[in-house]
């Protein structure tokens, strides 16, 4: 089933218009015609069964035939990824994506080899935004997590906001697998975390003043095993450790 996104304020009728780059790939890439069923998501939890009703050059129209609103997620995930060099934060937030992430948060820490202009950050944003809703029609999600303007973590940790469970990816050798403090705070609230924040280094880690700012926060030390990922590695594999804890029955 072939996936298109429109805003939720194009998404109200019973008639729905594919214009612009998404028309451009259901006409000449995927040459859709008449009939043919697409779903159309919003990325606020709505998931709209259509047909294609009828075909212009540029664009095209479809007749939405089953309207689904999908319940928010039972919990939230914020990722907050340092920005490696190159590509890499694009394939991190398609992963991201995949795996459940709520909201990316890309930071600009000390051992960040990449710099930002003002202009430069808000371009990024948008360019990783692209990506975000690229992911979820691959992946069927019907909600686009929100990423960020770059940030340093000093002013992320001045916004001073609160979740159930902060984890911070860590070398050093006091840390602890992810299960051993989710089953701590099922056992001390009787329920899953509801909002967690996972902070992942750049390649070097975090620097030793930003590692005690985070933890000082509140966000608890984890290992992912004796061997040292890269950064896109780790949030990955971090991401789906979290998303089998919070999944788990045994939470």
């Amino acid at each position: 089933m072939h996936r298109f996104f429109l805003p939720p304020e194009q998404c109200r009728d019973d008639f729905l218009e594919l214009a612009g780059s998404e028309a451009h790939h259901a006409l000449h890439v995927l040459r859709l015609h008449p009939g043919a069923e697409a779903v159309v998501l919003d990325g606020n939890g709505l998931r709209l069964l259509c047909s294609v009703h009828s075909i212009t050059r540029s664009s095209l129209t479809l007749s939405v035939t089953h309207r689904t609103h999908l319940p928010e997620p039972a919990w939230r995930i914020t990722l907050l990824q340092a920005i490696p060099k190159g590509q890499l934060m694009e394939s991190i937030i398609e992963k991201a994506v995949e795996l459940g992430a709520w909201r990316i948060v890309p930071l600009l820490t000390e051992r960040t080899v990449v710099r930002l202009t003002p202009e430069g950050s808000l371009g990024k944003q948008m360019k990783w935004q692209a990506t975000a809703l690229g992911a979820i029609k691959q992946s069927g999600s019907a909600w686009l997590p929100n990423i960020e303007k770059p940030i340093t973590p000093n002013d992320f940790l001045a916004r001073r906001e609160t979740f159930d469970l902060a984890l911070v990816g860590s070398l050093r050798d006091d840390a602890t697998h992810p299960r051993t403090f989710f089953r701590e705070f099922s056992d001390r609230h009787n329920r899953r975390p509801a909002t967690v924040a996972l902070w992942i280094g750049p390649e070097g880690d975090f620097s030793f003043a930003e590692l005690e700012l985070i933890q000082a926060s509140g966000a608890l030390p984890i290992t992912l095993g004796p061997l040292v990922l890269r950064s896109d590695t780790a949030a990955t594999c971090a991401l789906a450790v979290l998303n089998y804890e919070l999944s788990s029955g045994s939470c």
